[in-house]
């Protein structure tokens, strides 16, 4: 398992290519929902792309972007995946353990917030995050606020 952190720019043609084919597949092909994915945030100099590796194939990826690119007062989290093939081993915590300490390291003790799936909620509770809204339907995939801050990152 290898997971690799990058700024947009330094995102080679090969490793772009990867993370939106990867995107795809899940996001629009496999959860059928038709959106729009290039949304000027993955070239924003606050973002941050993590991608994870087993045996040099892409299987995770996460985006982290700075405060007030999605959120007025918190970085965030967001397009979290694994791919279909490497799903139930344990990777979805390995990669979100890894984006949270990215942006704990990256802007230290801001909170973070997610806009995540309301089906995936437990488990982002049992990283610490917490419910900050009520669910709502982002292009049809009901969706819950949830923030996470550095003192329950700790605890967690």
């Amino acid at each position: 398992m290898n997971i690799v952190v990058k700024p947009f720019h330094q995102l080679s043609p090969y490793e772009l290519y990867g993370v939106l084919k990867l995107r795809s597949d899940v996001f629009v092909v496999e959860q059928t929902c038709v959106y729009p994915d290039l949304d000027n945030k993955d070239i924003d100099v606050g973002s941050l792309h993590i991608m994870m590796y087993e045996d040099d194939a892409l299987v995770g990826y996460a985006r982290c972007l700075a405060p007030a690119i999605s959120f007025a007062d918190a970085s965030s989290i967001g397009r979290v995946l694994i791919a279909s093939s490497a799903r139930g081993k344990g990777h979805a915590r390995k990669l979100m353990s890894s984006a949270i300490q990215t942006c704990f390291d990256s802007w230290p003790e801001i909170p973070i917030e997610i806009g995540a799936q309301t089906y995936l909620q437990e488990f982002y509770e049992g990283l610490g995050f917490i419910a900050i809204s009520s669910p709502y339907d982002e292009d049809g995939i009901m969706h819950v606020d949830m923030r996470l801050t550095f003192d329950a990152w700790l605890k967690a």
